[in-house]
């Protein structure tokens, strides 16, 4: 599946995407092997609460299943203004 990382987060890690091979079951599940690879993705994923994620392309949780899914996207929270 592609993984997408938008601002701090694309930051953090260094990269904008990357194809992931994973076994992950939900979003938290892919968010635990990513954070295990190295410690950019640990630093990226610290702290949850501050972000977003979307699944092909619509904004979810990070307990939703990933089965069937062809894009995930890791992003902060969108402001107005």
């Amino acid at each position: 599946m592609d993984v997408l990382y938008f601002a701090w987060v694309r930051e953090r890690i260094g990269i904008p995407r990357e194809a992931v091979e994973t076994k992950a079951s939900t979003v938290m599940d892919l968010v635990d092997e990513l954070r295990g690879r190295e410690e950019r993705y640990a630093a990226a994923f610290a702290d949850i609460s501050a972000l977003r994620v979307a699944v092909d392309q619509q904004l979810t949780d990070f307990d939703t299943p990933l089965a069937g899914a062809r894009e995930v996207a890791f992003f902060p929270p969108m402001t107005g203004g």
